[in-house]
């Protein structure tokens, strides 16, 4: 289950949320505090009961088996966030469906795709058997400096990409060990109820992200008006991507 803030600045839009439940799953299980204004679940409850649609049983977790293949007919390559709505590493998804995930994804190696996780152990449980491609991005959700121990699980995982979804961030993080980590996005909560984001939590991971050359993006500070709100950081947008990313000199 993803936080409040959403990937669709860095991932194609027109497969949000479609895209996630095609290939995964939904699952409304709350495990940290970056679940608590989940927007996934705020979408899926609205449809709770009515007949026939993709969220008659509102957030309650469910597998889509029969969505799985869908990306092999998707002939235009396209950015895949595989988890708007999910979590595929959730306690009860069983071993086999997200071996067979990660095998579409491998035949369907067109795309490109981004997995994340909150569930960092079960991530590093399985991971030994799954097959891996370096057109398939791991990451793990980091709310505050609580949860830095998930970035131990992912990097012990032979993903050829990794990253972290620093959002909602709820908190100052601290130092933190970005060796083996090649992507970090950060931002604030958005939505009724949207706890605040402090600049300085921000600028600190940005720093040092540019002292560790890792690829940083920052998506929006969030709130109730997140339009309103922006996502300019000192003056200008923060883009980076492990692909393309050009590093700025902030000693400049």
């Amino acid at each position: 289950m993803k936080g409040v803030s959403s990937p669709e600045t860095f991932v194609d839009p027109a497969i949000l949320p479609a895209g996630a439940i095609r290939i995964a799953a939904l699952d409304g299980t709350k495990i940290s505090p970056g679940c608590k204004h989940c927007y996934a679940e705020r979408f899926a409850e609205r449809f709770r009961g009515v007949k026939g649609h993709p969220f008659e049983q509102g957030f309650d977790l469910r597998l889509v088996p029969a969505k799985v293949d869908e990306p092999l007919r998707w002939k235009t390559p396209q950015r895949i966030f595989v988890n708007s709505m999910s979590d595929l590493f959730h306690d009860t998804v069983p071993l086999d469906y997200i071996q067979r995930i990660f095998d579409v994804m491998n035949r369907a190696d067109w795309h490109q795709y981004q997995v994340l996780t909150k569930r960092a152990e079960r991530l590093e449980e399985v991971g030994a058997s799954l097959p891996w491609a370096s057109h398939i991005w791991m990451g793990v959700s980091v709310e505050n400096k609580d949860y830095l121990w998930r970035i131990d699980h992912l990097r012990r995982t032979k993903a050829h990409i990794k990253f972290l979804s620093i959002e909602p961030l709820l908190g100052p993080i601290g130092k933190i060990n970005l060796r083996g980590i090649d992507w970090v996005i950060v931002g604030g909560e958005s939505g009724p109820g949207a706890r605040p984001m402090q600049a300085t939590w921000v600028q600190d991971l940005r720093d040092q992200c540019a002292t560790a050359n890792v690829a940083f993006f920052f998506k929006q500070w969030g709130g109730v008006q997140k339009k309103r709100n922006g996502r300019e950081l000192d003056g200008r947008t923060w883009d980076e991507m492990p692909e393309l990313v050009t590093f700025i000199d902030l000693n400049v």
